[in-house]
């Protein structure tokens, strides 16, 4: 098992962060949602990990 990351682990973490804004831009809240439920489920996905996930669904609790 993979202990689950907290801790800033994100390369050029600004330029990850613009680009989510960006891919928001012209959405409906409706679309923006329907957007990160996607995304969620496919990084999800790509971790695999259930006991990660689990970790994160109750790290995202707090």
């Amino acid at each position: 098992m993979t202990d689950l990351i907290l801790t800033p682990n994100i390369a050029k973490a600004d330029d990850f962060y613009a680009s989510l804004l960006s891919a928001h831009e012209g959405l409906s809240k409706e679309d923006s949602d329907a957007f990160n439920a996607r995304l969620i489920l496919i990084l999800a996905n790509h971790i695999g990990d259930s006991a990660v996930l689990e970790a994160a669904l109750e790290a995202a609790k707090q």
